[in-house]
């Protein structure tokens, strides 16, 4: 089967139960070097470290909003280290953040939503980034949150496909739980963010990031003065769609 015979839902219901291992293989089967890992800085870990054990050239960018942890942006370059791989860094425009830092000030969402502010400095350098490749994999789990509990195994992305680029979105870890992750991440004694350690979950730019206390969900800690629905920063905004 060559890309441009990629069966995209009936291989996503064929491979809905299979591992993530089987789900990474089949991706880098179908789209070799032109196959991206998206790294949050979080638990996304896991997925580089199953697809690097494939593919020890896995290619792996991660989103730099300029407000992440300083504990985040160490875990980047651990990581970096451990797997020997490059890490490319995907920055905003300023010609677009700077008009609205002076426009707004640093800390606008908290009056008027995340999206404006997540739209400039998550999902505009994301589609800069994925309009040059055809595949990519992200670490979104059913679990997370109300708008990921219907992800598939893989989808055709279209929220960033073109009219020229027919983008595949790849979620191996989607029928992983929360605790089968960290015993993953135990196991394979790989790296992980040092704010898990205090009490940090989910874990995104540090304005819009706290702990959680026990027996709350993990996404609580995200966005926490907004409606559990809307938690989403548009880099997967295929979940807002309500499924039928």
């Amino acid at each position: 089967m060559t890309v441009s015979t990629f069966d995209v839902e009936a291989l996503a219901t064929t491979y809905a139960d299979k591992s993530s291992r089987d789900i990474l293989k089949l991706a880098f089967e179908h789209f070799a070097d032109e196959l991206w890992v998206s790294f949050s800085g979080a638990e996304d870990v896991v997925a580089i470290d199953m697809a690097w054990r494939i593919n020890k050239s896995v290619k792996v960018f991660s989103l730099d909003t300029g407000r992440l942890h300083p504990e985040t942006y160490r875990f980047i370059e651990e990581v970096r280290d451990f797997y020997n791989i490059d890490i490319e860094l995907l920055t905003p425009d300023y010609q677009k953040l700077e008009p609205f830092v002076k426009e707004k000030g640093l800390f606008s969402f908290y009056k008027d939503g995340h999206s404006e502010c997540c739209g400039i400095r998550k999902v505009e350098p994301l589609r800069r980034k994925l309009a040059t490749v055809k595949a990519w994999i992200t670490g979104q789990r059913r679990d997370q949150s109300p708008t990921r509990s219907h992800v598939p195994v893989m989808e055709l992305d279209t929220a960033f496909s073109t009219a020229t680029n027919k983008l595949y979105k790849f979620n191996p870890l989607a029928n992983m739980s929360s605790k089968e992750v960290w015993d993953y991440i135990r196991m394979m004694e790989i790296p992980y963010n040092s704010l898990h350690s205090k009490g940090f979950i989910s874990i995104g730019c540090e304005p819009c990031t706290r702990t959680v206390l026990p027996n709350q969900h993990e996404r609580e800690g995200r966005w926490w003065w907004e409606e559990a629905t809307q938690k989403e920063c548009g880099l997967h905004a295929g979940n807002l769609i309500t499924k039928g």
